[in-house]
């Protein structure tokens, strides 16, 4: 965003930032604005388009330090136009920068406020006097922040910034949180994702160790009076997008995917109703960034469809099924009897999820080589007539046929991996290339929460072509248990 604020263009210059709830935009734009000389504005929910643009007026006022009754009564292109003419004069060096922060607020009663935009910008370019400030406009509301610069929209081929900032990963969100362990991390961030902001809802001391877990559960997310409750939390996300209807049938699409229905036909089984009937709602549901969406790369027609917040996704699996005792104040017992749907549909997916998120951050040519995308697949035994589900593949895909780099397990079970894990590895490789695929030079890749037998570590250090990664390596940045030759 520095840059964006320092480019040497003298024109009006618009960007778009989003992202999720919770994910610290509004504590970076607010930065970026005071850091800048600019003005930070925020919509408010459910606020008129008289309210909400006599309160623009007065910020603008305060800003510019005249009374505020001066421009009470303008309209929203003339209170932009003095924006955007007060901040580019107030950022010293570099033009200073106007911030809107949850635009979708104001689309909702004043849509034309993007063609406004466009309007000013488009006048910037020509010489028409508008001053050449920096505008960013930022929301939650990822429908309407996906669709501002899509097809015809106003701002398409004007924002020069299209920034989403993302969740932490487990590795940064130990660090954010204080903790050291990387298994009660891993547990925190199965629970609640990376959003940086549910740190400060949480009421108790951060757990520091996996015992310390079974205390920290049941008094926040579990506990219906704190502020990172799960059900309030979840329908906090689920009310956020203005596009999303929250009907009966969405709340059913997402907890049939949080129980593991990863296609439509799946979700329709569940839901007894025909998969076309399911294809808007599942639509908009991925729209609004509720569900995530994904095709195996190499089985092109194979959708997979995941819930992208984990908080929904415990609420769904965990707090719904135990929701008697969670009322009545028995969370603790509720946890407990919880805690093996917890490590099976939660703990176990989401350490598959953080071993893909791992390599994808790797630049190292030894390992990827030339992998362009990191996933998981499935293949088929023909013999076996069975298929294999594949954690984690790196792959470079050309006309149809991969070159694979990486093909790996990751395993959050209560038992170290073993010489087994190894020759199941093996014999996926086989069946790779027996589907044509290239998998000479793929690395065997063996994620454990638990470790690994002493005949596997032999055998890896021995081979060359393995990589073995415990929690210590993936969450505490701590150098893999055994690298492929050469790695590094």
């Amino acid at each position: 965003m520095t840059q964006f604020i320092q480019h040497p263009d003298p024109h009006l210059r618009l960007g778009v930032v989003s992202g999720r709830r919770r994910v610290g935009k509004s504590f970076l734009l607010r930065a970026l604005a005071e850091t800048a000389g600019g003005l930070y504005v925020s919509a408010v929910a459910e606020e008129g388009v008289v309210a909400a643009r006599r309160r623009l007026a007065a910020e603008i006022a305060r800003y510019a330090g005249v009374p505020g009754e001066l421009i009470t009564d303008a309209g929203w292109e003339s209170l932009l136009a003095t924006a955007i003419e007060l901040t580019s004069g107030r950022g010293g060096k570099a033009p200073g920068v106007l911030v809107i922060d949850e635009l979708p607020y104001w689309m909702a009663h004043s849509p034309e406020l993007p063609g406004l935009l466009q309007l000013l910008y488009d006048q910037s370019q020509a010489g028409q006097g508008v001053p050449g400030g920096r505008v960013i406009v930022c929301g939650s509301a990822m429908s309407v922040m996906n669709e501002l610069l899509s097809g015809t929209k106003a701002l398409r081929g004007r924002a020069a910034l299209d920034l989403r900032l993302q969740p932490f990963d487990v590795r940064t969100t130990a660090r954010h949180w204080g903790i050291d362990d990387p298994a009660t991390a891993l547990r925190v961030h199965a629970i609640l994702g990376g959003s940086p902001g549910y740190r400060n809802l949480a009421n108790v001391p951060p757990p520091r160790t996996v015992a310390d877990v079974d205390d920290w559960v049941p008094g926040t997310v579990l506990d219906p009076r704190q502020a990172l409750f799960s059900g309030s939390e979840a329908e906090y996300l689920l009310r956020e997008d203005p596009k999303f209807t929250g009907s009966a049938l969405h709340y059913a699409i997402i907890n049939a995917v949080a129980n593991g229905a990863t296609s439509p036909a799946k979700i329709g089984g569940l839901l007894e109703q025909p998969r076309t009937s399911l294809t808007r709602p599942i639509d908009g549901l991925v729209s609004a960034g509720y569900l995530r969406y994904d095709t195996d790369p190499l089985w092109e027609r194979r959708p997979v469809i995941t819930v992208v917040d984990p908080i929904v996704r415990f609420h769904n699996l965990i707090t719904v099924p135990q929701r008697d005792l969670v009322d009545t104040g028995q969370a603790a017992e509720a946890w407990r009897r919880s805690r093996p749907a917890f490590v099976a549909g939660i703990l176990g997916p989401h350490f598959e999820l953080c071993a893909r998120e791992w390599l994808r951050g790797q630049a190292d040519p030894t390992l990827r080589g030339n992998a362009g995308m990191v996933t998981a697949t499935v293949v088929n035994d023909r013999k076996g007539q069975a298929k294999h589900e594949i954690d984690v593949v790196a792959l470079d895909k050309r006309a149809g046929r991969a070159v694979i780099s990486v093909i790996g397990e990751a395993k959050a079970t209560v038992t170290r991996r073993t010489m087994a894990d190894l020759q199941r590895l093996e014999r996926l490789k086989e069946l790779l290339a027996e589907h044509g695929h290239d998998t000479g030079s793929a690395v065997l890749a063996l994620f454990s929460t638990e470790g690994f037998q002493t005949d596997l570590l032999d055998a890896a250090r021995r081979r060359g072509d393995v990589l073995l990664m415990d929690l210590p390596s993936l969450v505490g940045g701590e150098e893999p248990v055994a690298v492929p030759r050469n790695f590094g």
